[in-house]
């Protein structure tokens, strides 16, 4: 939505205000809503595959969207997300530039208690996810910030977790793996979780090695021996964090004191004896193009946006991967406009996808402060707070215990009940033109109007009532999926 003159010179005070206050939650809650279409009727025709693409790649549609993109066509949609042109939304700016974490430099942060620097590391993470219209690249923000998973609850990560997320993933998201991998390399936040900083040539910590090829790179099955583990170790010792007197506390740092300057054999490649910070850099370079770098990648890809890892459609990504230098855009423009997406089974939402999807589809006006995080962790899925470098499941199984939170999170929601969140079901059910309670809210929750079979049962339930409608439909196993 475009914003008029009246709305900038309006944002610039409350932008102002927002730098005056500090973190001061009602700043953000004052800007204009931005208002949903005036027309939400669904389009002609079959919107399935529009449907499932908004939930895929993105978090879900918001009311009127469906309509958008059909008419401009998946690959065009796509072309659009993928060069990010449109300047971001003045409103989910002014909302983030109140956060101290997203402000203040990770070493300055140390004044702040670490449980309010986690909420506003959660707090930025669904402002983005709901309200960004960069909706492919938040997707795989949220990709990479689990494929490279830090705990924030470890040592100083909270503190330090912003920066990484800022230089590792948002810089690379939709760039080039081999770019993100060596960045995550120098991370400090990763060097620390995985104990590298105190690795040195008499006892080489084989901590971010073995993750380095397990998690980031070849996969557990990807070749490597214990013998490549400890000499990736090697590789690595000094490398580490700034600690010393009037320089920057916190940043990357290389000790050659503590480096072991022997010869490494890794992967058969050989490794010359007199190197420095340069043996890491050359194991980056051999395990970013390994073929099996290529197949892991591929295949965490569509696990996590088809539910399976062998799908047929793995080695063409990876193929994708070999020919391009490691494009992520190379790799995900086939994957989503591919008929194994659009058509295929339907892939479980994690507790994330399944509340911030829910906020968009009901134009939900939120902070996403403390209130909306209680559910979020009432559903397991506390953002940065997975302790094993694993990240987050995918698949269905592991979140089955979260039921019961999401159907009261659901209730909520649709009842307005939580605050600093607020919903007009109301008036959304009004512009889609339809005249029963049920009919309306499963063109703002499904993108479809219901069989009869299905809009009785649930009319049964909700009568003429557009928010215990809305509340039933977000509850339902329908929208467990995308």
């Amino acid at each position: 939505m475009e914003a008029s003159r009246r709305d900038v010179l309006r944002f610039g005070s409350v932008a102002l205000a927002g730098a005056m206050m500090g973190g001061c939650a009602q700043v953000a809650r004052r800007l204009p809503k931005n208002e949903p279409p005036q027309d939400l009727s669904l389009p002609e025709g079959k919107v399935d595959t529009t449907v499932r693409l908004l939930n895929r790649a993105g978090f879900g549609p918001t009311p009127g969207q469906v309509a958008q993109v059909k008419q401009t066509g998946h690959e065009q949609w796509l072309n659009a997300q993928f060069k990010r042109a449109s300047p971001e939304d003045y409103r989910l700016q002014a909302q983030l530039m109140r956060l101290d974490v997203l402000r203040v430099d990770g070493m300055e942060l140390r004044d702040i208690n670490e449980d309010l620097l986690v909420r506003q590391l959660n707090q930025a993470a669904l402002l983005r996810a709901v309200y960004s219209g960069d909706q492919v690249y938040e997707r795989m923000v949220d990709f990479w910030t689990n494929h490279f998973n830090i705990y924030a609850r470890k040592g100083l990560a909270a503190y330090r977790k912003a920066m990484d997320e800022k230089t590792v993933v948002r810089d690379h998201a939709l760039g080039k793996f081999p770019d993100m991998l060596r960045a995550s390399a120098h991370s400090p936040a990763m060097l620390a979780y995985l104990d590298n900083q105190f690795s040195r040539k008499e006892a080489p910590n084989e901590n971010y090695a073995r993750e380095l090829m397990e998690l980031h790179t070849l996969g557990v099955h990807g070749g490597y021996t214990q013998k490549d583990v400890r000499e990736v170790a090697r590789c690595f010792t000094g490398w580490s964090i700034q600690r010393g007197f009037l320089r920057r506390r916190g940043a990357f740092f290389f000790d050659d004191s503590r480096h072991d300057t022997g010869e490494k054999v890794v992967l058969g490649h050989r490794i010359p004896a007199g190197g420095g910070v340069e043996d890491g850099e050359q194991v980056l370079d051999i395990l970013a193009a390994h073929p099996r770098t290529a197949e892991f990648v591929a295949g965490k890809m569509c696990r996590h946006f088809l539910g399976e890892s062998d799908s047929p459609i793995q080695a063409s990504l990876a193929k994708a991967y070999r020919e391009t230098g490691g494009s992520i855009q190379a790799m995900l423009r086939p994957l989503f406009l591919s008929p194994e997406l659009l058509e295929g089974p339907p892939v479980a939402k994690r507790p994330f996808d399944f509340l911030t999807s829910a906020l968009r589809a009901v134009n939900a006006e939120s902070d996403c402060s403390e209130p909306l995080q209680k559910h979020l962790a009432q559903m397991g899925q506390s953002l940065y707070e997975w302790p094993m470098p694993d990240g987050y499941p995918d698949g269905a199984q592991p979140w089955t215990g979260s039921l019961l939170a999401r159907w009261n999170f659901a209730m909520a929601l649709a009842g307005g009940k939580i605050p600093g969140t607020d919903t007009n079901l109301t008036d959304l059910a009004d512009r889609t033109e339809q005249r029963e309670a049920t009919d309306a809210a499963s063109t703002l929750i499904f993108s479809r109007v219901l069989d009869q079979g299905q809009r009785t049962c649930f009319a049964r339930h909700a009568g003429q009532d557009v928010q215990r409608a809305a509340a039933l439909m977000l509850a339902s196993p329908e929208f467990q999926w995308r």
